[in-house]
């Protein structure tokens, strides 16, 4: 079907240039190789260098490389498997999401997708707000600034309408900017965890001092373990990059002489990415957690020392000078503002796969650009509310983090029942995590239900703003179907009469043409055929008709599915006539009850008064009254 429409301005053109084609999904121009995407996810996962050793400190102090140690493993044996698999189930970026979407029905699995999207939200809009943040600490902290710069939420501001516009400009300076950024921020780590290891080998006494403060802390070493593994939630914040390490699968180059084998490419790939980041992140984690733990002293890393949130570039600037100290500091601003990077990348593919495809969101929320200017609005929103605190953010971030990485093990868990001895585990070991951080900081939960409810309703009045848009992604007819229509062009006379889905009968048919032809002049030479839309699944909002002919004893029928009736004929019209080059004429019975019931019936369920609510669609849909299809109510 064609509906005319007004040819973009050269600005809109630029402004929705990106926009997502839903049929497919899997082809991006800006899929790039998967190490270079790695950095891209990197710049947040690997940031958390910047702060986890002051947290793991302040938490568990002389446990802190213990209770590292555990988060290790969970993430190289819990967070990495469960993640794998999530890769492989959904290869176009959709997360655990669509596994639980798709296992839900109906708007029991849409409404499990709104909540999490409202988690991931948190998670990844704090992760802007929160990195950029601290990126403004370690500029203020610097020896070097100038005192005119102290002014934490002032340049927090700045920091991210900068993530904002480098946006704007595309994905692919995105890319190449965190490669380069990663490259210098691993670089300078490796130089300082090297560097205080080996100061560790010559002064052996620290180990013995820290063994001391050990043992003064817990004397078992059994308890000493479950203690770690009872502190550990405390430390979860470095688990923080997986779930946008699958976000941005969309821009994971797979090579393949077919689509399928792409796809498959993608998803090896997807899981190089995985699992480099993770065992990067695992090694430098604790190699960093062994030297602060060892050479910092305790009271630098009290919350207001020195070394509060900033624990190795103490280190760098203490023991390598202010010079190296301030590359070092440049490199952590850097990856710190970019660390929102792989967050906004991540929301720009989650939102136009799930939201625009509910009708919750409007059309344009597939484009990136207007995405981009909308997430950077909130982000800019949430750094004002908060000051730009980055403990005031804490809680939020892990609360989103924490959520999403326990429904990622859920749905695998459902998705894959004969490995749940596996997965299982895995899932209790997160839901509990969960459970500990809600506990302990349920600020957290309160700042997601904020998210979660904006996004509900803002979901639910776009779906009712949107109603009666057209609804139809296209047309398909069997082999009956198809010879009414050609049958209908050669005539080129079309009478179509809606008729609501009963016995099926031809007796039915014979009562429903006789009350037409007494309440209309229907031309004698017109081919007349009844049309029968049931509802299908509510929940969604657009669908492909598939139109099947029917022959009932001389009555000729086409009988389809469709989420909204009103809409489905509406689009149907249009469509018989693009094929056949004539004008139908559809035909309604007035609709008994109180209009204001059969209005909420149609935006819940959508039925309701047909004729007037098609009449409507089809006004929208094509703006020239002349070859607009005519809809008749007697």
């Amino acid at each position: 079907m064609t509906v005319p429409s007004r040819p973009p301005s050269g600005l809109r053109r630029w402004f929705l240039n990106e926009l997502t084609d839903a049929q497919d999904q899997g082809t991006r121009k800006h899929a790039d190789a998967w190490w270079k995407v790695m950095c891209l996810t990197g710049v947040d996962y690997f940031s958390t260098l910047g702060y986890q050793p002051s947290i793991a400190f302040l938490a568990a102090g002389a446990l802190a490389p213990i209770a590292t140690l555990v988060l290790v493993l969970l993430t190289l044996f819990g967070a990495l498997p469960v993640y794998h698999r999530i890769a492989a189930l959904s290869p176009h970026g959709q997360g655990s999401l669509s596994i639980l979407e798709e296992r839900l029905p109906r708007w029991k699995g849409k409404g499990a997708v709104l909540v999490l999207l409202g988690f991931a939200a948190t998670s990844f809009i704090i992760t802007m707000t929160l990195s950029a943040a601290d990126a403004t600490a370690h500029i203020i902290e610097n020896p070097f600034v100038p005192h005119w710069m102290d002014h934490q939420v002032g340049v927090t501001l700045v920091l991210l309408t900068a993530l904002g516009a480098v946006f704007l400009r595309g994905f692919k300076e995105a890319i190449w900017l965190a490669v380069a950024l990663v490259a210098v921020y691993l670089t300078v780590n490796i130089v300082v965890v090297g560097y205080e290891l080996v100061q560790v080998a010559i002064h052996p006494e620290v180990i013995q001092d820290w063994r001391a403060a050990l043992f003064t802390q817990q004397s078992n070493p059994l308890l000493m373990l479950l203690l770690a593994v009872w502190l550990f939630p405390k430390l979860a914040l470095g688990l923080s990059g997986f779930e946008t390490g699958v976000a941005i699968m969309p821009l994971v180059a797979g090579d393949g002489a077919t689509p399928e084998e792409a796809l498959e490419a993608r998803v090896r790939n997807t899981r190089k990415l995985l699992t480099a980041a993770a065992v990067i992140m695992s090694i430098m984690l604790t190699g960093s957690s062994i030297v602060t733990t060892l050479r910092v002293p305790a009271e630098a890393m009290a919350m207001g020392g020195e070394a509060s949130g900033r624990a190795l570039a103490y280190l760098a600037h203490r023991d390598l000078g202010d010079v190296f100290g301030t590359i070092y500091d440049l490199a952590t601003i850097g990856t710190l503002w970019f660390a929102g990077a792989s967050a906004m990348a991540g929301l720009l593919n989650l939102v136009p796969q799930y939201l625009p495809r509910y009708g919750m969101a409007p059309d344009w929320a597939r484009a990136t650009r207007p995405l981009v200017l909308i997430i950077t609005g909130m982000a800019l929103v949430v750094t004002m509310v908060f000051d730009a605190d980055v403990n005031a953010q804490g809680g939020a971030y892990a609360t989103g983090v924490l959520m999403l990485m326990t429904s990622a093990a859920v749905a695998v868990s459902i998705a894959v029942p004969n490995r749940r001895k596996i997965y299982v585990p895995i899932a209790i070991i997160f839901a509990y995590t969960t459970m500990v951080n809600i506990v302990e900081r349920p600020e957290g939960l309160q700042i997601a239900t904020w998210f979660i409810v904006t996004i509900i309703g803002a979901s639910l009045v776009s779906r009712v703003m949107r109603s009666t848009e057209l609804r139809i992604e296209g047309v398909e007819y069997d082999a009956l179907a198809e010879e009414l229509v050609n049958e209908a062009a050669r005539r080129q006379s079309l009478r179509i009469i809606a008729n609501r889905p009963d016995t099926g009968s031809h007796d039915e048919y014979a009562h429903k043409l006789d009350e037409a032809l007494r309440s209309h002049h229907l031309p004698g030479d017109a081919l007349i055929l009844f049309l029968e839309v049931r509802p299908g699944d509510t929940s969604d909002f657009s669908n492909r008709l598939k139109v099947k002919g029917a022959d009932v004893g001389g009555m000729y029928v086409l009988r389809c599915t469709s989420v909204a009736i009103p809409n489905a004929i509406a689009g149907l019209l249009l469509d018989l006539r693009d094929r056949t080059g004539t004008t139908p004429h559809a035909y309604f019975g007035w609709t008994e009850g109180n209009p204001i019931t059969y209005l909420l019936r149609f935006l819940a369920f959508g039925e309701g008064d047909t004729a007037p609510v098609c009449r409507e669609v089809l006004r929208q849909a094509e703006s020239d009254p002349e070859t607009r299809p005519r809809i008749h109510v007697g």
